[in-house]
């Protein structure tokens, strides 16, 4: 196969091993991102060709690169219009690469990125925020993720997701609804497109968004998969909201990358009586995760130092709300029942006479108080 150099996406060497090395092996193998950060992806397959990398399964690798076919790949997904994106590529999101500093065997940095849609991914990650929750969720649940989906794609963050049934789909369909921008990240390839029942959903996001997937377009999902995927939505965005998750959620493997990866955890508090929240208490009460309840919270917690705080809450505002410390104290010496003389009212409050005399006409022109046969008394409601 010949090596063309010039353009991005051209079919280097580096494309082309990462193309075959994505075939054969599986997302997030870290022994395999080891040996590529050492010799280069041409160098890695050159090892599996020869037989001469350190890598447990290295048999099954060689077995499979037999039957590997970048080309196919390739017009395979041409077919849905996904580009294939790799390191050093200008839309390459350069956060997921923090993911070097996991460890573990199953959370490497990806090989390459197939991408579909409109959107520069790189870009759209600087300023975006994961959404994720139970895929059993509750119409309590899903009425916080699409508040959150709406509030921060209104505000121009994306809304990253797993592109599965609950929480995740309801935060897509939220951004999409506020015109804004969201990433489904698929732990199956673009063509296959599972779950299938959201065909329609993934052609809505990726006509203004991106799918994102680092298995090739024809391959389906494995279990283990989903989780390994989790990973990936952590270290595209700058931070994770977890809205429902019982205490087995795969949503809660997103949370740990993100917090393993020193990137804002969020929650949403539930019922105590729900099992479905009862995954968000745990990670709020053991891990540190900040507890938020709209997109307001969410930016303030993931903006730099001084940007994007919110008001502070307050309550239903009061009538006497707007009153000074003087008028209120004398407003809280006047009785509600029976009536009392301006100068045992200024004694009560702790002020002059002339004070208790000027907010007693304040208070009677407000309507706070009235006159009655025994003096000042608060008004009643009528």
């Amino acid at each position: 196969m010949t090596s063309h150099e010039s353009g991005p996406g051209a079919l280097t060497n580096d494309r082309i091993a990462r193309l075959l090395l994505g075939r054969i092996g599986e997302p997030g193998d870290v022994a395999l991102t080891k040996v590529i950060a050492e010799f280069g992806a041409p160098g890695a397959l050159e090892q599996v060709r020869t037989g001469s990398m350190h890598h447990a399964g290295v048999a099954n690798l060689r077995a499979r690169l037999e039957v590997a076919d970048p080309e196919h790949d390739l017009a395979a997904g041409a077919l849905v219009g996904a580009r294939f994106v790799i390191p050093g590529d200008a839309e390459w999101p350069e956060q997921v690469d923090d993911l070097v500093r996991l460890g573990r065997r199953d959370a490497g940095v990806p090989l390459g990125l197939w991408v579909r849609g409109p959107l520069d991914l790189r870009v759209a990650c600087r300023r975006s925020v994961a959404v994720v929750g139970a895929r059993a969720s509750t119409a309590y649940g899903e009425y916080v993720a699409g508040e959150l989906g709406l509030g921060l794609a209104e505000r121009l963050w994306a809304v990253v997701s797993g592109g599965a049934y609950g929480i995740d789909s309801r935060a897509h369909r939220a951004a999409l609804a506020a015109r804004g921008t969201t990433i489904a990240v698929l732990a199956s390839g673009l063509s296959y497109g599972y779950p299938r029942g959201h065909h329609e959903l993934f052609e809505a996001i990726a006509a203004g968004g991106a799918l994102v997937s680092e298995s090739p377009p024809d391959r389906a999902p494995s279990r283990p998969g989903f989780l390994i995927r989790n990973r990936m939505i952590a270290a595209a965005s700058r931070g994770t909201v977890v809205v429902e998750a019982a205490l087995r959620s795969g949503a809660l493997s997103t949370a740990r990358h993100a917090a393993e990866l020193c990137r804002p955890l969020m929650a949403v508090p539930g019922p105590v009586t729900s099992e479905l929240s009862a995954g968000c208490h745990e990670i709020i009460r053991n891990t540190g995760a900040v507890l938020v309840t709209d997109a307001h919270d969410v930016i303030e917690v993931i903006s730099p130092a001084g940007e994007g705080l919110a008001e502070p809450r307050r309550g239903p505002g009061r009538p006497r709300d707007g009153l000074d410390a003087q008028t209120t104290a004398v407003l809280e010496a006047i009785p509600a029942r029976g009536g009392c003389g301006p100068a045992q009212i200024a004694v009560t409050a702790g002020v002059g006479l002339d004070t208790a005399m000027r907010c007693l006409g304040e208070l009677a022109a407000a309507g706070f108080i009235e006159r009655s046969a025994s003096g000042w008394r608060v008004r009643r409601k009528r």
